[in-house]
């Protein structure tokens, strides 16, 4: 197994240097832009004491010993470099989603964001919706699953009707492209009986896209007992579906527009010097 080699700690140190031998030449707003080209320009340069470059370090490497590397990288508190990552994202191993369930959760964010949407990873995606107490891990397996929503809804459909992590199966359901008659109902259902949640379900009509949703959401709108931030967010769905509403409403006393009106009041905070 090759050695580990913290290539972001490497091209620190040469871009301290850089930094030091170009000091008052360029703005922060320029070094934000040249920073990234230095670090491009450095994963194809060849580093003397290993004879390769940090990419061809990676691409030297095959599958297991990809998965394997990233795996002591976590553990043995290296940092993982973009041309670690990029490799195992290119290539996509057979290793990566079984750490999607590992234990260590920086290993499985990690294997999360860099297996993407593939379908390989469909199963242990679900299974951390279904078992893990990892929100932050949960959230993100959500966004991948939105990623995939007409390939995974099936499965959706199904922990929505078991009743496992409902609101993120909606979420899911409501970026489904393909016209599916089980999904609007379910969508149209949770949003008639949304109560308290009503801006959340509102979003997911306008995600989902179907302009038949557009009569029971200008019913809901042009209640009196509706606060601001209920409004806006039926307001945008409408328009969203194409539809339009105009009748004047006056929100002068609802709690949620007087404290929006209160901090658009605020003056802007000072900017550091």
């Amino acid at each position: 197994m090759k050695k580990l080699i913290d290539f972001d700690g490497l091209f620190d140190e040469r871009l301290a240097q850089y930094m030091r031998e170009h000091a008052g030449k360029y703005t922060e707003k320029q070094w934000e832009t040249i920073i990234p080209r230095l670090y491009k320009k450095f994963g194809e340069t060849v580093i003397a004491r290993l004879g390769t470059t940090p990419q061809g370090y990676y691409a030297a490497m095959n599958d297991e010993e990809l998965v394997e590397t990233l795996i002591r990288h976590t553990k043995e508190d290296v940092p993982v470099s973009d041309f670690l990552c990029r490799e195992i994202e290119e290539r996509r191993p057979d290793g990566l989603a079984s750490l999607i369930l590992c234990e260590n959760q920086q290993l499985a964010l990690f294997a999360v964001n860099l297996a993407g949407e593939d379908e390989r990873a469909y199963g242990a995606y679900f299974t951390v919706i279904e078992t893990s107490g990892d929100e932050e891990l949960k959230d993100a397996v959500c966004d991948r699953l939105k990623g995939a929503a007409d390939a995974v809804k099936q499965r959706a459909i199904a922990f929505y009707e078991k009743g496992i992590d409902r609101e993120r199966m909606l979420e899911i359901l409501s970026r489904v492209r393909a016209r599916d008659e089980k999904i609007f109902a379910i969508l149209l259902r949770e949003f008639k009986e949304s109560g308290e949640n009503l801006p959340m379900r509102a979003s997911y009509l306008a995600s989902y896209g179907d302009e038949r949703a557009l009569p029971v959401l200008i019913e809901t709108i042009d209640r009196d007992d509706i606060n601001f931030l209920e409004f806006q967010e039926l307001k945008y769905a409408i328009e969203a579906l194409g539809g339009e509403y105009t009748r004047p409403r006056d929100f002068s006393e609802d709690a949620y527009y007087q404290e929006i009106q209160r901090q658009s009041a605020l003056p802007p905070p000072e900017e550091k010097k």
